[in-house]
């Protein structure tokens, strides 16, 4: 068998449908407390792999529109999450557990499912460990975390979904995204009917040297929010609604399209008439 490198995974990801394929070195992830870290997951994991695909710019019609929020929910959200990455993730788990390595497939679950445990032993954090999946995609060098808290890729702008493999295969990491997404804009915070998001209030996001910083939010005006955010299916209380077809987003990519910082390119703009959203 061919020896596993970083480009053989890439390839093998795309062909299983990746839209977007990273790696990160697991060095990257220092800086994170323990129940947040892959190596409290994975003690002897020398990388991690974030796989992606693309959200359907039409899922978002209906929400646009004001019309039908159930398109977005099934194709834009739920079969995503529930089969599309997954099925993706599966495979390269398999791919690389081929070639002799361990993988360790890793859902995005929301982060306030952590710690809700006992440690099971002296120096061990308390399950569940979460770990970020914007961060570890940021460390995989897909994209950056923008200014209102959702990643962004130059290819896709904020429609895109991850899973993550931490493995203990020692790949190449890709290098991290140099020329910013986000322009600080502050369409998001401008379309925001709730007015959420605190600009003064920053969180300061760090990774071998890039730096993001994101705007604090308040996670409870999300929540009520009528307009296209969709509340946590896992945790609707407590959990970060998820907020790809709320104004917030639709506003930024309206900017992005508007401003050609995002690489996929359509015929016609996602806004046609002024006054929506």
């Amino acid at each position: 068998m061919k020896e596993m490198t970083s480009e053989s995974v890439k390839e093998r990801a795309k062909e299983l449908g990746a839209d977007l394929v990273g790696v990160a070195s697991i060095e990257r992830f220092d800086g994170l407390p323990e129940n947040a870290h892959p190596r409290s997951i994975f003690p002897e994991a020398r990388s991690v792999v974030v796989v992606g695909r693309a959200i359907l710019r039409g899922s978002l019609r209906g929400i646009e529109e004001g019309t039908n929020w159930g398109i977005y929910r099934d194709f834009g959200l739920t079969t995503l999450e529930e089969y599309f990455i997954p099925h993706v993730t599966y495979h390269l788990t398999r791919f690389i557990e081929d070639h002799g390595y361990e993988a360790v497939p890793i859902f995005p679950y929301p982060s306030e499912f952590a710690s809700e445990g006992a440690p099971v032993g002296e120096g061990k954090p308390a399950p569940d460990v979460i770990v970020d999946v914007d961060y570890a995609a940021a460390a995989a060098g897909l994209g950056e975390i923008g200014l209102m808290g959702v990643f962004l890729t130059p290819r896709f702008g904020p429609l895109q979904r991850f899973n993550m493999i931490i493995t203990d295969a020692p790949l190449q990491p890709d290098p991290l995204l140099k020329e910013p997404i986000c322009d600080r804009c502050l369409k998001c915070l401008e379309a925001c009917p709730y007015k959420a998001m605190d600009v003064y209030g920053m969180t300061r996001i760090e990774i071998e040297g890039k730096t993001m910083e994101v705007a604090r939010i308040d996670w409870d005006k999300c929540r009520r929010c009528e307009f296209g955010a969709i509340r946590n299916r896992y945790d609707p209380e407590r959990g970060r609604p998820d907020r790809i077809a709320a104004p917030c987003v639709r506003a930024c990519l309206v900017h992005l399209e508007e401003t050609g910082r995002m690489g996929q390119r359509y015929r016609h703009p996602f806004r046609e008439r002024r006054g929506e959203g």
